[in-house]
């Protein structure tokens, strides 16, 4: 086992943290992508960013769940974590793949759960890398396995969708709300950052409500619901902004939400399976598409 040092993360430790995670991620991918699927990629400058932007957010209201490990006086890991009422949440966590395997990765994720002593509940998204997968069942987690839909959204197959609107700070008490009814817990604080980073639709409906985050290319990145037909409509909004002719991927998909597999096929997209939701205390949230890292 190696010596590690393990100390709480500092905002000096972003930079070092970022490339950690963009290179043991990237790893991950070329080592578990299918042929069907485009090749992987580095993690562009843009969402390096963004990824330190949240990060950066997670130090200020958790400094007790973000830790690094350290040999001879490099960062070599790092674990980024959240509690946000009484859900204890991983956002982030990687090795450099030369540490990786000499239970660095296994003190890390000690620091990290120790910040969710007391929570009810836990949740994160994991990849399919084998030995991830190992580590956090023995954690206890329940393993969910993850879908995504992509493709060239069909235009004709669009729907009309009524009472959606675009969102702002001024929604945050609604999404709470919602997000409490799908997955037992508020985002809070961490609204501010998606609004920064996403665009927000809203549907508000006397029957019902939901909010998504939509990137740039109009995939819907995180999507909560009350109902399953409003979450299927700010699925479909945040599609009908996507560029026609250009392909869309939609994460995260776990087998309780089936509505937006039902959005993906009439879309004409195609479904794959990739990763894992883990979860303790609680069933898969649903109507609920989450995020990859503020879950």
């Amino acid at each position: 086992m190696t010596q590690a040092l393990i100390r709480p993360a500092r905002e000096s430790d972003l930079e070092a943290m970022a490339a950690i995670t963009a290179a043991s991620y990237h790893a991950v991918d070329e080592r578990t992508f299918q042929r069907a699927w485009p090749d992987p990629v580095p993690r562009p400058p843009s969402r390096n960013g963004a990824w330190m932007n949240r990060t950066r957010q997670a130090l200020r209201t958790d400094p007790g769940g973000c830790w690094v490990a350290e040999v001879d006086g490099v960062v070599v890991g790092g674990a980024i974590s959240r509690v946000r009422e009484l859900m204890w949440i991983l956002a982030s966590f990687a090795v450099t793949p030369g540490h990786q395997g000499q239970g660095v990765g296994t003190q890390l994720l000690a620091a990290a759960m120790h910040h969710g002593r007391g929570c009810l509940r836990g949740m994160f998204a994991s990849s399919a890398d084998p030995g991830a997968v190992r580590r956090y069942r023995l954690a206890g987690f329940t393993l969910h396995p993850q879908m995504f839909v992509t493709g060239v959204v069909d235009r004709s197959a669009i729907p009309v969708v009524d009472r959606v609107r675009e969102g702002s700070a001024g929604d945050i008490h609604l999404l709470d709300s919602i997000d409490r009814a799908t997955r037992g817990a508020a985002h809070l604080s961490d609204h501010e950052v998606l609004l920064e980073q996403f665009r927000l639709i809203v549907c508000e409906r006397s029957s019902g409500s939901a909010y998504a985050y939509v990137a740039e290319d109009g995939a819907p990145v995180l999507v909560a619901g009350t109902t399953r037909r409003t979450a299927s409509d700010v699925m479909w909004e945040a599609l009908a902004s996507s560029a026609p002719g250009t392909s869309v991927a939609v994460h995260h998909v776990t087998a309780a939400n089936e509505w937006a597999l039902d959005v993906g096929l009439a879309a004409r997209m195609s479904v794959h399976q990739s990763g894992y939701l883990c979860l303790r205390g609680m069933a898969p949230p649903s109507p609920y598409v989450h995020h990859g890292s503020m879950l």
